[in-house]
């Protein structure tokens, strides 16, 4: 049986080993469950390699199975990041837009506060329809049958996420002109990216991008520069991160 997990190991081992790192648990090990697993090493004091072997395995409280897992590619509904139920629209989804929530590095939100907010500028429900807190943890926001309102001209077709933060935070700066900075915790940086590739399985035409990708080209020259950005929500280079998903 072996004891060596790589990119290209499939079954009921690497899907344990891609819960353990925050990648999608399919049990098929691709690129980005090797970036995870690199990751997850760094944090716990192992060798950087990519490669699940005895120590890693060990360390992640796992043993070596043959165990074999059959995803399906045809749910309605599938189990996302801690457990909470990923249900697939029925609107057509060409956009899956990532936000941020425009808040201080390290302030932190829960989604009714984040629903309150939306509903006292008028709106009927929160924006969006998942939030990352800063703990890592996926919610649930607004239904996803139901248009966001996140991204003006696209609400329609598309579905919302945003992560908690978004903005630096200098004591005694007044809020307005606080810079966009990319305050993911590491933990929202692997939900976000385990809730993206389960996003994936349910609408898999659809483009991954930030908010700020949906800004006007108003020079026509097919790029959207930071000139042209109508907000620079994510704080992120989103389009570019994700486009391997």
């Amino acid at each position: 049986m072996a004891t060596t997990y790589r990119q290209g190991s499939k079954g009921a081992i690497v899907k344990q080993i891609q819960k353990v790192v925050g990648a999608y648990p399919d049990g098929i090990w691709g690129a980005v469950t090797t970036e995870c697993v690199r990751r997850w090493q760094v944090a716990h004091g192992l060798a950087a390699d990519g490669i699940v072997g005895v120590k890693t395995l060990a360390k992640m409280g796992l043993q070596a199975t043959a165990q074999a897992v059959t995803p399906s590619a045809k749910a309605s509904t599938i189990e996302g990041p801690n457990g909470i139920v990923l249900k697939k629209s029925r609107r057509r989804i060409d956009y899956i837009a990532v936000h941020c929530t425009a808040s201080r590095e390290g302030q932190a939100m829960t989604v009714e506060q984040i629903r309150t907010g939306h509903k006292e500028q008028g709106w009927s429900d929160i924006g969006y329809h998942y939030v990352v807190t800063l703990d890592g943890r996926v919610h649930l926001g607004r239904d996803v049958d139901v248009a966001g309102a996140h991204v003006s001209g696209y609400n329609a077709n598309s579905i919302g996420i945003s992560y908690v933060g978004g903005l630096e935070n200098r004591p005694g700066v007044p809020y307005n002109r606080l810079k966009a900075k990319d305050t993911r915790t590491e933990a929202q940086k692997n939900a976000l990216l385990s809730l993206l590739m389960d996003l994936r399985r349910l609408y898999p035409k659809a483009k991954i991008q930030g908010h700020r990708d949906f800004s006007p080209d108003r020079n026509g020259n097919g790029t959207i520069e930071p000139s042209e950005w109508i907000k620079a929500c994510p704080s992120f280079d989103a389009k570019t991160e994700y486009r391997m998903i």
